[in-house]
């Protein structure tokens, strides 16, 4: 499970905000660009680095992994290393994350209603 460092300015902002309110906690658990579409990538079943990189071509390999990483920290994802080589390592989304789901289907839903108003 990634680290996060307790005394880096981040790390002291994140604690504010997540303190604060229940609303600025959420999003800080699944916001960004990356958070969000990754978890949606997961949905229907476990994928394995390469599949979610192809499924997001325009993430970085490194913001991949930091992201991961953070959701996996967050306790959003699951990392599964099998014991095989080479080693495979495959991610999925966790019962807490799968809560989203519905929430992230009316985002979904909300977002092409107004696009389309926009357009």
């Amino acid at each position: 499970m990634a680290e996060r460092k307790e005394n880096s300015t981040n790390s002291v902002n994140r604690k504010c905000i997540v303190e604060s309110n229940d609303l600025s906690y959420a999003i800080d658990m699944v916001g960004g660009r990356w958070k969000l579409l990754i978890l949606v990538n997961l949905e229907k079943k476990k994928l394995r680095f390469n599949e979610i990189r192809k499924a997001m071509s325009s993430i970085t390999e490194r913001m991949l992994t930091l992201q991961l990483r953070e959701l996996e920290a967050d306790g959003l994802i699951s990392r599964t290393v099998y014991a095989e080589v080479p080693p495979r390592v495959e991610y999925e989304l966790t019962e807490i994350s799968t809560e989203l789901i519905p929430i992230w289907k009316k985002l979904c839903a909300w977002g092409a209603r107004h696009r389309k108003a926009r357009a």
